[in-house]
């Protein structure tokens, strides 16, 4: 590895971490998820290969004003220690089965949030869920980190709780935390023709829109997981040098994502299961929401509704080719295909634009993210990657309830708030009208405003 032709220090480290947040939680399994676990520890020795727990950190060795190579050596030394799995989630596939499920027994870190509605200027509405809830006592200028979850997923997610629980705890970082709920996703009603998108950047533009007006002297930090970290990796780089973000870090990022659909579906057995998984979280929302999607919806669309729908258990390339591909506004869409719908909304190809801190980790026995682009971001001096031998997809657990990639977030996100905003270009020009609806000169056709009752 250290032959390689990237500009980058490669590190594979033997450090022994210890991490561990508040007091300990007692758990139980809900007898529908027995099964599962115990199946899943079964089939995982049998699928197990490579233990190794060393991490490769690839840090830019080219020098700017900003020393992120020697910033995160000093300050972020979890990013380089060795993640060890327990023995009863061995592999990447135990890690990933148990992510899905820990979510229906979990009590660790709980959080209260403060949900507010967003109108956005084409009919929809987001979810923001703010914490602490009462943050009254907060200075203006408490950083915010803006997490952005996976595919339907919201600030119910355990493995966001994990991080946002410290990040506003007064005793971790007491920092203030917001959880965009996208729409018709964790309880934030469909009230448009457009559904949840794969890599559009619209709607989270116009959440930062509404938080940077809300606290227009707080810095603003990047958090996004899975298919959120491709949306964020997308939105950060068409930003560039002019982001609002201060920072962004990403979790199991699925940056090329028609190659990465491919090799699940191209995996025996547990490929499909994972595909169906995310495919049908998908049609359930467009199921549950089935009368507004067809509001309006020209007769295309109709008939891109009824073949979604006509799915029971679809994977994510067949509901997309059947509805996803349509769901969005011209000039972009409608796709060809769901292949070209996945191959344009890919983040791989955004690593060099991007202008801000950015960390990105992955582990290399990620069972739905198999195509890392670890010198995609070669030459580009903000840009720090990192790639842990295991840990599944958005698992990384040390223990029931621990999951090793908590601390290097948490510390990434302690250095960055700190990182003078003279690194980039300020913030663009917002505006707010009579009727509230909050503008960027930047993006005429966008707006958004707090929704009101009437």
């Amino acid at each position: 590895m250290r032959g390689s032709a990237f500009p980058f220090d490669i590190s594979i480290p033997s450090l022994d971490a210890y991490y561990r947040y508040g007091a300990d939680h007692s758990w139980a399994l809900s007898s529908p998820t027995v099964w599962i676990i115990v199946l899943s520890i079964f089939c995982g020795w049998a699928l197990a290969r490579n233990r190794a727990t060393s991490t490769i950190v690839l840090v830019p060795k080219i020098s700017t004003s900003l020393d992120l190579a020697t910033l995160v050596r000093a300050q972020c030394p979890s990013l380089f220690s060795e993640f060890k799995a327990p023995w009863w989630l061995a592999n990447g596939h135990l890690q990933t089965i148990y992510s899905s499920v820990e979510n229906s027994f979990s009590r660790a870190n709980p959080v209260v949030y403060r949900r507010h509605l967003l109108s956005l200027s084409d009919g929809g509405t987001l979810g923001l869920d703010f914490a602490p809830y009462n943050d009254a006592d907060l200075p203006e200028d408490t950083p915010i980190v803006i997490v952005l979850c996976g595919v339907a997923g919201g600030s119910n997610e355990s493995y966001a709780q994990e991080i946002v629980a410290p990040t506003v705890d007064a005793k971790g970082l007491s920092y203030r935390a917001v959880v965009i709920s996208s729409r018709g996703c964790n309880g934030v009603p469909l009230t448009s023709s457009r559904m949840f998108s794969a890599g559009g950047t619209d709607d989270v533009r116009q959440a930062v829109m509404f938080i940077s007006v809300t606290y227009p002297r707080a810095p603003l930090l990047g958090l996004g997981f899975s298919l959120g970290a491709n949306i964020l990796t997308r939105y950060v780089a068409e930003e560039g040098a002019h982001s609002p973000l201060s920072s962004a870090c990403v979790l199991a990022c699925p940056w090329d994502l028609a190659a990465n659909d491919r090799s699940i579906l191209n995996t025996p057995i547990l490929g499909r299961i994972y595909a169906q998984s995310l495919g049908t979280s998908l049609c359930d929302i467009a199921r549950l929401n089935e009368t507004v999607l067809r509001t309006s919806a020209s007769p295309t669309i109709q008939h891109a509704i009824t073949a979604a729908l006509a799915f029971r258990k679809p994977t994510l390339r067949e509901f997309h080719q059947a509805l996803g591909r349509f769901d969005g506004e011209p000039p972009l869409y409608p796709f060809a295909s769901a292949e070209a719908y996945f191959s344009a909304l890919s983040s791989h190809r955004a690593l060099p634009d991007i202008r801000i801190p950015f960390l990105a980790i992955n582990a290399v026995d990620d069972p739905v993210v198999t195509q890392v682009p670890l010198g995609g971001a070669a030459g580009n001096p903000y840009v720090v990657m990192a790639l842990t031998a295991g840990g599944g997809h958005i698992g990384w657990f040390e223990s029931a309830s621990r999951r090793w990639s908590t601390r290097p977030t948490l510390e990434w996100l302690k250095l960055t708030a700190q990182i003078p905003r003279t690194t980039v270009a300020p913030r663009q020009e917002l505006s707010v009208d009579a009727d509230g609806w909050i503008r960027a000169e930047a993006w005429p056709k966008l707006g958004v405003r707090e929704k009101r009752s009437d």
